[in-house]
Formats: C-alpha cells, sequence, structure tokens
C-alpha cells in the first residue's frame, strides 16, 4: 500500500485510504500532496473509519469522493463546510445554497454509508479529540467545535468512546493502537498491566472483544502512546521475520478462571507444534470439555501470542480460527519453517 501511494497508483483507487499521523490529514492513495514518510501513515478501509480515528479530509485529492471530483452541487457544501469554523448546517441553510437535503443525505448515504449531518458530527468530534489530546481544556473545545452545550458534548462524546472528555485525560486508560503486519493491519489495546487485547482489524468480532474489555476494566479508550506498544511492534516484526519464537511482552488477559486456564494451556503449545482440542482439553485435566475450550479459545483476545493457531482438528485440518483459516495456514507455516 505503501508503494501504491508513493507511485499514485490509480489501481488502488477505493481500495485504501491512508491517514498522515504528523498532519491529522488523510488521502486517497492517488494524492498529489508530498509523500509522507513511510513510519508515519496508517491504512483504513473507508473514509468513515479516517474521520472516526480522528483524521480531517485532504483538501487537495477530496477524500470523501469516489472519484476525486464530487458532483458540483456536492462540492459546494463541502466547500462551504471548510469555510466554516463551527460545523453547523441547517436544512434551511443547505437549501440556501440551491441544494436539496434529502438528496445530500441520500448521496452521503451511498457513497459514505453516513449522511451528511453524521458527517458533520464526525469531523466535530475528529477536531475535538485532537484539541483535547493537545491539551485544550474542554469547555472551550465544547463551543469552538459548535456544540451548544458541554452536556451535549460530553454525551457525543461518550457515545463514540465510551469516556467523557475529562476521562480522556485521565491515566486510567484502556490505551489502544493499530499495528501493521504482513497478514494485515491488528487493532492493539494495553493497560499499564499488559496487553489486553491483539486482534485482527477485520476479525467480525473484534467490536464484541472492545466491548468486553471495556466492561471488565472498566476504563475509557485512549489513542494516546500507551504502554508496552513498542515492545509490542518490535516483537511482532522479530516473530514475523522468524527471529522470535517466544513473546515477552507482558499481558493482561481479564477471563473467567476456565478460560484463564486454557488460555495458560495454549501458551505452552511449543513454537512450531499444533495440538487437537481433545488433546487441550486432557492438558487441563477435562477431557470431556472438548467444546468449552474450543469456545474458550474462540474468546481468546490476543491472537499469536497466545496462539490459538496452534490448535488444530483431531484429523489434522484447520479449523476454528476468528482471523480466518488463511492466516492460521501462514502462521503455522511460519513457524514449522524457522522452527530450527
Amino acid at each position: 500500500m505503501f508503494k501504491a501511494l508513493v507511485d499514485r497508483d490509480k489501481s488502488f483507487e477505493g481500495l485504501f485510504w491512508v491517514g498522515v499521523k504528523t498532519t491529522g490529514i488523510f488521502c486517497r492513495p492517488t494524492c498529489r500532496a508530498r509523500k509522507p514518510k513511510k513510519q508515519n501513515v496508517e491504512y483504513f478501509k473507508t473514509p468513515k473509519e479516517a474521520l472516526f480515528c480522528g483524521y480531517r479530509p485532504c483538501k487537495i485529492c477530496s477524500p470523501m469522493s469516489l472519484s476525486g471530483e464530487p458532483p458540483h452541487w456536492v462540492k459546494t457544501i463541502l466547500d462551504e463546510v471548510q469555510k466554516k469554523s463551527k460545523l453547523r448546517f441547517k436544512d434551511f441553510e443547505i437549501k440556501k445554497l440551491d441544494i436539496d437535503p434529502n438528496r445530500l443525505r441520500r448521496w452521503f448515504k451511498k457513497h459514505h454509508n453516513m449522511t451528511f449531518q453524521s458527517y458533520l458530527r464526525s469531523l466535530k468530534l475528529s477536531q475535538s479529540i485532537g484539541m483535547i489530546s493537545y491539551g485544550q481544556k474542554v469547555i472551550d473545545t465544547a463551543y469552538s467545535n459548535g456544540y451548544d452545550s458541554l452536556s451535549g458534548f460530553t454525551n457525543a462524546f461518550k457515545k463514540s468512546l465510551g469516556s467523557s472528555p475529562k476521562n480522556f485525560q485521565s491515566d486510567d486508560m484502556t490505551y489502544i493502537t493499530r499495528i501493521l503486519t504482513p497478514l494485515g493491519p491488528m487493532i492493539a489495546c494495553s493497560v499499564n498491566e499488559g496487553i489486553c487485547l491483539l486482534e485482527f482489524a477485520d476479525r467480525r468480532m473484534l467490536e464484541t472483544q472492545l466491548s468486553r474489555i471495556q466492561k471488565k476494566l472498566k476504563t475509557p479508550f485512549s489513542a494516546e502512546n500507551g504502554p508496552h506498544f513498542e515492545r509490542l511492534n518490535k516483537e511482532l516484526k522479530a516473530y514475523f521475520d522468524g527471529s522470535l519464537k517466544l513473546f515477552s511482552v507482558p499481558l493482561a488477559i481479564p477471563g473467567t478462571p476456565f478460560q484463564v486456564k486454557v488460555w495458560e494451556v495454549l501458551k505452552s503449545i511449543p513454537y512450531g507444534e499444533t495440538r487437537s482440542y481433545k488433546e487441550q482439553a486432557i492438558a487441563i485435566d477435562n477431557p470431556k470439555a472438548v467444546r468449552a475450550v474450543a469456545r474458550a479459545n474462540g474468546d481468546n483476545r490476543i491472537a499469536i501470542i497466545i496462539p490459538c493457531h496452534r490448535v488444530i482438528g483431531s484429523d489434522g485440518k484447520l479449523v476454528g480460527y476468528g482471523g480466518e483459516l488463511w492466516r492460521k495456514e501462514y502462521l503455522l507455516e511460519l513457524e514449522r519453517k524457522n522452527q530450527k
């Protein structure tokens, strides 16, 4: 993807969008702007994802448009959005621009899976996250971004991020980040004790797992650079390079006593080897709990490090991997190749 970005490869148009960490702006892969350094970018499947991660649309390449140039009537209102410091548009204001609000809503829904008003709310929230992250007062952030009241701003913030703006600045956080790997981006979460989640970004259960973490830890999420991420990055890179067989990054894995027992047995499966669900059940002294073991494996929130990919069917077939079987096959082959 970075090569496509550098080459402005049109064949990747619409396949991904890129966020530039140093500017807070997201672009299309064909953007004419000066190319950033590789370590300063992250990738998104949709413009909506980029917005919700705090990025603003690039003025040069118009990433909110599928073709780069939206219809003239849409471009008119997007230009007005760029001019406004307070991101609010009532229907009568939209009509003054000779635009039908219903048509505008349908266009945004079709092309970006959100309404125009949702788009404005995303921009407001994105700007707010950035301002608070850099130390702006909550009340100043709320009113400068067009919120009518502090309570309205707080409610919108909590609905999207699970925490109040005040708590967002707290040290008691679950930190969240995105890590790029040869198998696609992964989402990682950490608390002071260790890594509490490592999942592939496209896993269907990701949203459920994030919700479970929040309920168990009772802490809000923060997009700031959290503890253990640097170490996790280095160890994952070494693992995929074939030079690391045993992770040492600390983990925080809240779960039921049965789940924790199953996960500890998973960690004991040697690098490059596999076990069946039945063998795993025997290892926890409960041979009849094969199905319960399989469920606990599925509830594992720390992919690769707690190696549920090393568990296969009794017949030797690859079964039951939340990150998809092609990734399981890749990981097992990687370990077999570097086992010596």
